[in-house]
């Protein structure tokens, strides 16, 4: 019996068992989390299922915009088919075939019949046919159809007619001699006979809790909007859309007008975002659904099972308080006499608790280290006292730093870094880099140099307390080599003059002295590198742009004149490109832009631009404005193309097609004609 009483009491004094009985009281509280994670992962999954949901219902809804759309056009082609030019002709004879076709007429708001100038011969609204003298010469949608001779579908624009937002679809009518007339339908936005039950209906108010669904085109004017007042207004102003569409224009959704028809999600707070495109007429469909109305019923079914688990994590937590105080109530006296080790007045040998197990060692150890530490805390401080010396009289930064801490600094850290020594110590490493990421990618370097047995020597950017940053090399070695737990000495140096006359340096091997911009060494790097990642990348071009009567300035004014003058027309070219377009002076009045990720119709959009913004350029010059112009050439890069000189060959050769036509001209290599961008064009 005694024997067994021993046995029980020495189990009872082991910290396994009491560990033990800890762990069971926890395990209470695994019930609340796993409660927790499986109703998060249905969360989860619940969500994923209604966003494919959300998304096959925008695909939908701009399917069938798209064949209405297509349903519309064809109504109008068949109508064309049947308008020959001699009933174009006769007002009278005009008027009655238009009446003839209630159908059509019920398709859309209003019909009208143009002339190839733009006049209205005829206007047909809910009372019929009736003359008209409206014109519709200046309206791009009716321009392109006359050019094109194609059906075109217009953007949103103000009626000519009544002032109210119209979409307007066009279709030419043709014979063996080109454009006689157009046929055009007029869709009021208002009246929505294009969107009707593709929105929400406008008496039903968007409270947010409900889907909202709004028709966009490519620019982001709403066409369609639940609340009416909203037509044409800018779909960044819709609050449960903002986000997801300035996502989507920042991925380059906007670019070119593209639209995708297979529909996007897009991340927007609180709502299931997604997007679908419309092709032909580039409209988008934009639906918004709340997270919290499709999850509604599993976060109530979340509440209650967390609510049951706070009862059960409770009553363990209780149930563990109490089994801990009673079974570690001679840890707690070891705790006591541990806290008073290191006093000078305390007895070494007094106040330990005597009980058994592994408290019992335990305090026989820290009995042991009471009695070591005289002698050791006596030469530590003779060590630091040398060391102190040393650190003080170091005309160099000096740190020692353990687990990312400061431990020992020297006066003239301090003084780089414009901080008290003491008020570094104890403070993290990485408080004194200038970027918060700088000190984690510093870890990898020093660990890389360490293994090679070579101290790591590198420059960084530190920040001072006044809120400055300069440039520092930081020096550093292991205090132990292969155990970096012992700590770093590392030494740190101010190098701003250095780094500041090597990046200008830098700075002006690859730029133009005069005007700022890159010359031809960075151009035909940057060149190259788009040559060599061609295979899987977007389409590039290269713009070449040669000034027209620069030469008279230069004579009749002065070099500096001619100086200022490419100074100025650098600016207005810089102004005109994308910020990852890079602009270069070749040499003169030569200059070259690479853009990148950029489609044909976008590269010769820019050229005109960039033609434009020379001819406007205006340099007020001693009483006088002089100006230039610009013969540009456009080169695609295809895989015709096996190198950098063939590639400049090809814009040089239309930019002289384009000088040759008559200047001040865009030309596109591979086309025949050059394009005129001039003021006025």
């Amino acid at each position: 019996m005694t024997a067994l009483r021993r046995r029980l009491r020495a189990l009872s004094g082991s910290i396994k068992t009491r560990v033990t009985l800890a762990a069971v009281a926890a395990l209470a509280l695994g019930i609340g989390l796993t409660t927790l994670i499986l109703v998060t992962a249905a969360e989860r999954a619940t969500l994923a299922t209604e966003r494919d949901r959300e998304l096959q219902e925008g695909v939908r809804t701009a399917a069938i915009l798209t064949h209405r759309v297509v349903d519309l056009q064809r109504a109008l082609q068949a109508t064309a088919s049947t308008l020959d030019e001699p009933t174009l002709r006769d007002r009278v004879r005009l008027a009655a075939f238009m009446d003839s076709k209630p159908v059509l007429r019920g398709l859309f708001s209003s019909l009208f019949v143009a002339a190839p100038d733009g006049r209205l011969l005829t206007l047909v609204g809910a009372d019929g046919a009736r003359a008209s003298r409206l014109s519709v010469s200046d309206r791009p949608y009716f321009t392109r159809t006359v050019a094109e001779q194609r059906p075109i579908v217009s953007e949103p624009v103000a009626s000519r007619a009544d002032g109210k937002p119209v979409v307007v679809l066009t279709y030419p009518l043709r014979n063996a001699h080109g454009v006689y007339g157009v046929l055009a339908g007029v869709l009021d936005l208002r009246r929505r006979n294009l969107l009707q039950d593709l929105v929400d209906d406008p008496d039903d108010a968007d409270d947010g809790t409900s889907t909202l669904v709004v028709v966009t085109d490519a620019r982001g004017r709403v066409l369609a909007h639940p609340n009416r007042e909203r037509l044409m207004q800018p779909i960044a102003d819709e609050p449960r859309m903002a986000d997801g569409y300035a996502r989507w224009l920042a991925e380059g959704g906007a670019s070119g007008g593209a639209v995708e028809p297979s529909g996007l999600r897009l991340p927007q707070a609180g709502q299931v975002l997604i997007v679908a495109g419309v092709p032909g007429p580039d409209w988008l469909v934009w639906r918004a659904t709340p997270q919290a109305a499709l999850l509604a019923p599993l976060r109530a079914a979340r509440h209650k099972a967390l609510r049951w688990a706070s009862v059960i994590v409770a009553g363990a937590s209780l149930f563990l308080l109490a089994t801990l105080g009673w079974l570690l109530r001679p840890l707690s006296l070891l705790e006591a006499r541990a806290m008073h080790l290191f006093d000078d007045d305390a007895p070494v040998h007094a106040g330990w608790p005597e009980v058994g197990g592994e408290i019992g060692a335990l305090a026989r150890v820290l009995r042991h280290v009471g009695a070591e530490r005289a002698q050791l805390e006596q030469f530590n401080a003779q060590v630091l006292v040398k060391l102190r010396s040393v650190m003080t009289a170091a005309p160099i930064g000096i740190l020692f730093t353990r687990d990312d801490q400061f431990e020992l600094v020297s006066a003239h850290l301090g003084t780089l870094l414009g901080r008290d020594e003491q008020a570094l110590l104890g403070r993290p490493v990485a408080s004194i880099f200038a970027l918060p990421d700088d000190h984690a990618r510093l870890g990898p370097l020093v660990a890389e140099a360490w293994a090679d047995a070579r101290p790591y020597l590198g420059e960084w950017r530190f920040l001072r307390a006044d809120g400055s940053a300069f440039w520092g090399q930081l020096r550093g070695l292991p205090v132990e080599p292969g155990h970096p737990d012992a700590g770093t000495i590392w030494t740190l140096s101010d190098i701003s003059d250095q780094v500041a006359e090597r990046e200008k340096l830098e700075w002006s091997a690859h730029h133009d002295a005069l005007t700022g911009l890159a010359n031809r060494k960075l151009f035909e790097r940057r060149a190259a590198q788009i040559l060599a990642g061609r295979g899987g990348a977007a389409a590039a071009a290269l713009v070449m742009v040669d000034l027209d009567r620069f030469k008279p300035i230069n004579d009749t004014e002065g070099h500096a004149a001619g100086d200022a003058m490419l100074v100025r027309v650098a600016r207005a070219i810089d102004a005109c490109v994308r910020g990852s377009d890079l602009v270069a002076r070749l040499g003169g009045d030569e200059f070259a832009i690479l853009l990148e990720h950029c489609p044909r119709h976008a590269a010769e959009r820019i050229a005109g631009e960039l033609q434009r913004a020379v001819a406007e350029a205006r340099l007020d010059w001693r009483g006088k404005s002089l100006a230039v112009g610009a013969s540009i050439g456009v080169a695609l890069l295809g895989p015709e193309l096996p190198d950098l000189a063939a590639w400049l060959h090809e814009a040089d050769s239309a930019c002289y097609a384009a000088k040759a036509a008559g200047r001040g001209l865009v030309q596109v290599a591979g086309t025949r004609a050059p394009t005129v961008f001039g003021p006025g064009a």
